[in-house]
Order: C-alpha cells, then sequence, then structure tokens
C-alpha cells in the first residue's frame, strides 16, 4: 500500500530526482519511517529514564531536600535534641561546616520538579520530537535539493560562457555536454546534468530535444530549467544556438555580478560595524570600566573580576561572532 502511494506522489519523485537521490520513492519514505521510529525509540528511552518510579531522574531529584529547609531543621534539632529520630537518615550541613543530624524534622521538604518541566518533557519527547524528527528526515530531499539549487547557481554563468565559446568554435550540442560532463571540477553540478544528456542521446539513442526536455525536469535551479527550456525553444524553432548562448551567458555573468555586487556590499557593511563593535567600543569601555573601578563609591562598585570578565569574555566572544559570521557568508559564496 505504501508502494502503491508513495509512486503516485509526482512532486516527491521530481523532487527525489533534482535532488540527485537516486532511490526509489518507496525506499526514500520508508526509510524516513523507519528513522522516525529509531527516533522515536530515543525519545521513549528518555521519557522513561526521567518518569522511573524511585530511580528516574525526577524521582532521584524529588528525594533531595530543599536547600532552604536545611537551616530551619538545624535550628529544631539544636532546640529538640531529644525529639530527633536516628533511625531516619536526614543530615545536613551547617553553617560552621559542621554536619548536624535532625531526623523527623517537621520543617523537612524536598525538591519539587516543577509542572511545566514534567509535561514539557512529556510533550516533546511524546510528540513534538517524534513530529519533528520526522518531518526532518521527510525534507532530507527538499534540503539537498536546495543545495543542489544554489550550487547550480553558482556555476551557471561559466558553463553559459563556455557553451558560447564552444558554440562559437562550432562544436556541436552533443560535444559541448560531453565536455562539461568531462570538467566536473570546474564546473561542478552542471557536469551531471550534461552528463545526463550525453548519456541519453549516446546511450539510450534519445534526440537532443527529447534529451534537454527531461533535463528540465531533472534541474533543481530555476535558472538551469530556463537554461535548457531556451535551448529547446531555440532547436524547435531553428534558432541559432550560437546566439542564444551568447545572450545567456551575458545574462547570467550579469546576474552573477549582481550578486556578488550584494554580497561585497554586505562584507564592506560586516566591516564596518567590525571597526566601530570592536575595535573602538571596546576600547572606550575598558578604559571607562578602568576609571569606574579607581574612583567607584559605594553607589556603583565594579569589582576587578568584572573588568576581567570584560577584557577577557565579552571582547574575544565578539571577535568569534564576527569571524564566524564572515565565514559562514564566504561558504555561501565558496566555489
Amino acid at each position: 500500500m505504501l508502494r502503491k502511494r508513495v509512486r503516485e506522489d509526482a512532486a516527491l519523485q521530481k523532487t527525489l530526482l533534482q535532488a540527485d537521490i537516486r532511490i526509489m520513492p518507496e525506499v526514500y519514505k520508508a526509510t524516513a519511517i523507519m528513522s522516525t521510529v529509531v527516533a522515536f525509540g530515543i525519545f521513549i528511552g528518555v521519557l522513561v529514564l526521567a518518569l522511573l518510579p524511585e530511580i528516574g531522574a525526577f524521582a532521584l531529584w524529588e528525594n533531595m531536600q530543599n536547600p532552604e529547609s536545611i537551616y530551619p531543621c538545624i535550628d529544631w534539632a539544636f532546640w529538640h535534641a531529644n525529639d530527633v529520630d536516628p533511625n531516619i537518615d536526614w543530615s545536613g550541613e551547617g553553617p560552621d561546616g559542621v554536619t548536624v543530624a535532625y531526623g523527623g524534622c517537621p520543617h523537612y521538604s524536598t525538591k519539587v520538579v516543577p509542572g511545566f518541566a514534567r509535561y514539557g518533557l512529556i510533550a516533546v519527547c511524546g510528540f513534538f520530537g517524534p513530529y519533528f524528527s520526522y518531518k526532518h528526515f521527510l525534507g532530507t530531499a527538499e534540503r539537498r535539493k536546495k543545495e543542489r539549487s544554489e550550487a547550480l547557481e553558482k556555476y551557471l554563468p561559466y558553463a553559459a560562457s563556455y557553451t558560447a565559446a564552444m558554440s562559437a568554435a562550432n562544436a556541436t550540442p552533443a560535444n559541448i555536454f560531453k565536455s562539461l560532463a568531462l570538467n566536473q571540477e570546474i564546473y561542478g553540478d552542471i557536469a551531471y546534468d550534461s552528463a545526463m544528456i550525453y548519456r541519453d542521446i549516446t546511450l539510450l539513442g534519445m534526440d537532443l530535444v527529447t534529451a534537454i526536455r527531461l533535463s528540465v525536469d531533472r534541474a533543481a535551479s530555476p535558472w538551469v530549467s530556463e537554461f535548457f527550456q531556451g535551448m529547446v525553444g531555440t532547436l524547435s524553432s531553428g534558432g541559432s544556438l550560437k546566439i542564444y548562448f551568447l545572450n545567456r551567458a551575458e545574462h547570467y555573468m550579469r546576474e552573477n555580478r549582481t550578486r556578488l555586487g550584494v554580497f561585497l556590499e554586505t562584507l564592506a557593511m560586516m566591516a564596518e560595524s567590525y571597526v566601530v563593535v570592536a575595535v573602538a567600543m571596546p576600547l572606550f569601555l575598558i578604559v571607562m570600566l578602568v576609571i569606574m573601578f579607581w574612583v567607584s563609591g559605594a553607589g556603583s562598585e565594579i569589582s576587578e573580576s568584572m573588568v576581567y570578565g570584560v577584557v577577557l569574555g565579552v571582547l574575544p566572544m565578539i571577535h568569534i561572532a564576527y569571524s564566524g559570521l564572515v565565514w559562514l557568508m564566504s561558504k555561501e559564496m565558496e566555489m
């Protein structure tokens, strides 16, 4: 039943094709379900460890004495020494470091697990955890498709320029796709889509238009789908691929320059804010803290540990945060 229903899901099949996940849809869906079952078992295990009577985490926590009742029990044991029950193992450490037994103290109380923590854990482990686990595992193809789309759009301007150059040299479309397929280290995932077109032409015996039309559905990026769809239209109408490739190469390079310009502007803004937040402001802050530490009165005391905490803790974290942001931004543009 699962196989029949999943094989009728055209959207999932297309997503798997665009994500380059080379398994059958029913296998993908079954893998997501079994992974969710394993995750559900882990959540249930956590829930059992927390709620198990006597030896569970909540039970052990609630068997601990409330620290607020220690001193009242010590006072009670001092004034009611004859009422202390030695058979009850209740004791606590007083202000002088001496451990005092106070078995039977009426002020004795234990810690209590808040209701929101107990019911929150049940809700997370019983419903939200398994539900979002299933969504995560089922969304693997969509995430992979998005990654491929971003990678394709990075390499497409350069691949389009290469096809324009090859077409200007009077190379056939089949040879152009073959050449792209052989240079995966240069053109990334574009090489895979080109290899599939070349395979359909040479191995499966399809004509060029049919092979490219199939690649339109296989492409993960709207840019690549548009590029291949334009080729189909040009070939079907008897137009010149050389002119089409030149126009597309110019268009995609212009789009790529725009994207790089936005990235550089964002990086420049980050650099300006870094100078203010991580260079100028810390110097001003250090000077102000030191002056306040020297002249602080009873109303505004600045401790030495606070000064060291700001200098050795807060300031390095600012630099680390900016470094992480720049690194993440650079990874998005990495080829």
